[in-house]
């Protein structure tokens, strides 16, 4: 029976640089945009400065672009919400970083804490609101960067909500 064991053959690849893929400047995959936005998120100096709040519509700032993506700051003081919509081809992750939202979708809602994360395909319909007494923040990452955001009606929502049958 052999005794070396795989590091003792092919060496600590760690000290192979050439093997080592060099790390990537901006995100391509889901799992990438989701860990920008909670790398973003854990760092308050980034993004904790710009925060303004707007008692007659929802502030935003247009935090970071990339490749084919933008990140976007949000605030949300108590009962501002997006209406129902969608974002059109992009997909996006939400991520809550003060307060709690709600989101609403044809499938029920949802209230999101702080640290919660929202990850949605193109064509997702959902309304989010701040239905607590306290300001909510907000991070959201779009790819491809946001062009459009076609509003819907309820009842648009709730027939897209149900189930197809034969």
């Amino acid at each position: 029976m052999n005794s070396d064991n795989d590091l003792q053959i092919a060496g600590d690849i760690l000290e192979v640089q050439h093997l080592l893929q060099p790390p990537r400047e901006h995100p391509v995959t889901v799992a990438e945009f989701v860990g920008l936005a909670r790398a973003i998120a854990a760092d308050r100096a980034q993004w904790e400065h710009l925060v303004e709040y707007d008692a007659t519509s929802r502030w935003y700032h247009r935090l970071r672009t990339g490749p084919g993506y933008e990140v976007w700051l949000l605030s949300w003081v108590p009962g501002q919400g997006s209406g129902l919509h969608d974002h059109g081809r992009s997909s996006g992750v939400l991520t809550v970083l003060e307060g709690t939202l709600t989101e609403r979708t044809g499938r029920g809602t949802r209230a999101l804490g702080a640290g919660a994360q929202r990850v949605f395909a193109p064509g997702y319909v959902h309304e989010v609101v701040n239905d607590a007494l306290e300001p909510a923040v907000s991070l959201h990452v779009y790819y491809p960067g946001l062009t459009e955001m076609p509003m819907h009606t309820a009842a648009a929502a709730a027939c897209e909500a149900r189930p197809v049958t034969a």
